[in-house]
């Protein structure tokens, strides 16, 4: 038994192999005029078997160029509008590169780690605590919302200090007051806090 891993690779698999196959017949075809037909009929067999192709407004120069593509840009017919017939054009996108930068506490993100670290950076002074104050609020109704349960000040101020490197070291015993949220906010935590209990249980 013949498997894929064994023969030649396709350029993009959208048409199978079978497509394939009757491109490599027609590039063996020498009679023109024939190998026109031939070519004509397989981008009819293309338009079929990948339909998503014809969402496109010119779809037909689309399947044309496909068909150069899975030919190697080396089928010599007369090809009905002007596509890009280089061999060389691959459809796999590039791959994208993802930050994998890891977070130390994930009920704070990367963004509000990043926060503690850029306020850690700056020259010490009124605006800098009113920000760290801040902080420490943002961190603490990040930590409630995502565990469902309340936490000590003195955790959160522990935390900042990790965070920051030591850079920021806030008092243990303060105390970090919570902005009064108004009826709307309150409620969407009630209903968040209640849909994570009922998939814990």
């Amino acid at each position: 038994m013949e498997y894929n891993t064994t023969r030649q690779k396709i350029a993009f698999l959208d048409y199978g192999r079978n497509v394939y196959k009757l491109v490599q017949y027609a590039k063996t075809i020498e009679d023109r005029e024939q190998r026109n037909r031939i070519a004509e009929a397989i981008v009819g067999v293309m338009a079929q078997v990948n339909p998503h192709v014809r969402d496109c407004s010119d779809y037909r120069c689309k399947l044309w160029e496909h068909l150069m593509i899975l030919a190697g840009g080396e089928l010599d017919v007369d090809v009905p509008c002007d596509i890009y017939t280089s061999p060389s054009v691959r459809f796999h996108p590039k791959s994208v590169t993802y930050n994998n930068q890891k977070v130390m506490y994930r009920h704070y993100g990367k963004m509000l780690e990043s926060m503690v670290r850029k306020v850690s950076e700056m020259p010490e002074g009124e605006e800098r605590k009113v920000l760290e104050q801040q902080l420490a609020q943002n961190m603490k109704r990040s930590y409630i919302n995502w565990n469902s349960e309340d936490v000590s000040d003195s955790v959160i101020v522990d935390q900042m200090e990790v965070l920051s490197g030591g850079k920021i070291a806030m008092q243990k015993d303060m105390k970090i007051d919570m902005p009064v949220l108004d009826d709307s906010q309150a409620s969407d935590n009630t209903e968040k806090k209640s849909k994570r209990k009922r998939k814990k249980k």
